[in-house]
């Protein structure tokens, strides 16, 4: 045999094993991917953003207007209730107090003066002397110097509140967390009190106001568990719970958001008023429980064109059946979970069902219809269904794409999530 000969021969024997090779390697890869079914805890969540306050904040401002003369307090400042704040130049008050003063002094010398006079005619009018309409006058203009006598303390009375008021005075116990006004700024007080402090009455007991959104406020209820952070400390946790639902809704581009009020302990002081929270409601939890990954419960394989009219209705049908169930009727079943009664029977609702599909005998998907209850977007908890724990159910197809995107570092790739 030819050299020529030979090394046709082994050419053709490694093409013949390549083949082969690389044949039984496609024939071993699976074709879907597929993660087990496990047990373990699911906590459903309501996500929200917020803003941190003081539990009592107190806006002190100003009655009258006039010139700033003095500040007794400035940012941060640590005040008790009846602490001097600032002061109001007090010279027009003193001055309208003064001329009170003097109008009283006036009307009540006119009273002793329209006394005496009455007096006079009385004594006449018993004489004979003086006639009952000069009588009757004297007594009228005594009543009224009575009655000027008393505008006049009203008055001066008004003076003295007015004079005491250029005194700004802290009415709880707190921090001052703003001041709007400087020494010399003029403070006019003519249609409503300007704001000239603002004071935080404890900031060791902080609040956050979390707007929740219209379709999840019905799963929130009164001390349940809250998580939030704030940028500030983005690797901190800080836990709280719910002590107020209140109706005051807002209605912001059609999107209609509830105020819930989440009580938190700010021992270290470190939260600071209006800071932003990223709030996380835990709604419903619980603990070893069969669950699989959202991800098998998207999953479906791909349809073939019905050939016939009796497949294409078996096939709507099959659409509009338990297992199309919307992803409504989830959310409906564990908000009845939450409200107390037994799963699956509260308020007379049934479990929502679902599909996922498993490995058959050959290999190809097998439907498998499930009762499913609470869901944390990762996975949700199988109530009911033929399946156990530690089998295998479908999540997607097994193809290069799939794969390449799947690895860390490939491109548009990154760790998978169900």
């Amino acid at each position: 045999m030819s050299k020529k000969a030979i090394w046709v021969a082994i050419v053709l024997v490694g093409a013949v094993g390549l083949y082969f090779a690389i044949a039984g390697r496609k024939k071993s890869e699976p074709k879907f991917r597929t993660v087990a079914v496990d047990r373990g805890p699911i906590t459903q969540t309501v996500t929200a953003s917020g803003t941190l306050s003081a539990v009592t904040t107190v806006q002190v401002g100003s009655q009258v207007s006039g010139i700033i003369s003095k500040l007794h307090a400035d940012f941060n400042s640590a005040v008790k209730k009846g602490d001097l704040l600032a002061e109001l130049d007090p010279t027009p008050f003193q001055a309208q107090v003064e001329q009170q003063r003097a109008a009283l002094a006036k009307a009540q010398v006119d009273l002793l003066n329209d006394g005496i006079a009455l007096t006079r005619q009385k004594r006449l009018l018993d004489e004979g002397l003086a006639a009952q309409s000069d009588y009757d006058s004297a007594k009228a203009a005594n009543d009224g110097a009575a009655a000027l006598v008393s505008q006049a303390k009203a008055s001066l009375a008004q003076a003295e509140t007015n004079l005491r008021y250029t005194k700004i005075i802290s009415p709880i116990d707190g921090v001052v967390v703003a001041r709007a006004f400087d020494v010399g700024q003029t403070v006019a007080a003519s249609f409503q009190a300007p704001t000239l402090f603002t004071i935080a009455q404890d900031l060791t007991k902080m609040q956050v106001s979390a707007d929740v959104s219209e379709s999840d406020i019905g799963q929130v209820k009164m001390g349940q568990p809250v998580r939030f952070n704030v940028d500030a400390y983005p690797e901190r946790e800080f836990r709280g719970s719910v002590s107020q639902i209140r109706l005051n809704a807002t209605v912001n581009q059609n999107v209609v958001t509830y105020p819930v009020i989440v009580e938190v302990a700010n021992t270290d002081l470190a939260l600071k008023p209006t800071m932003t929270a990223n709030v996380t409601i835990d709604v419903a939890t619980v603990k070893d429980v069969m669950r699989v990954p959202n991800a098998a419960l998207r999953w479906r394989p791909e349809e073939k064109p019905a050939s016939t009219p009796e497949e294409k209705a078996a096939k709507m049908a099959q659409k509009s059946g338990p297992g199309g169930a919307p992803a409504a009727a989830n959310q409906a079943f564990s908000m009845t979970r939450q409200a107390g009664g037994p799963p699956g029977k509260a308020m007379g609702t049934k479990r929502p069902q679902s599909n996922v599909y498993t490995l058959g005998p050959t290999g190809e998907p097998k439907q498998v219809e499930l009762r499913t209850g609470i869901s944390d977007g990762r996975f949700t908890e199988v109530v009911a269904g033929n399946v156990n724990v530690g089998e295998p159910v479908i999540i997607g197809l097994a193809t290069t794409k799939a794969d390449a995107s799947g690895r860390p570092g490939a491109p548009g790739g990154g760790p998978r999530r169900f």
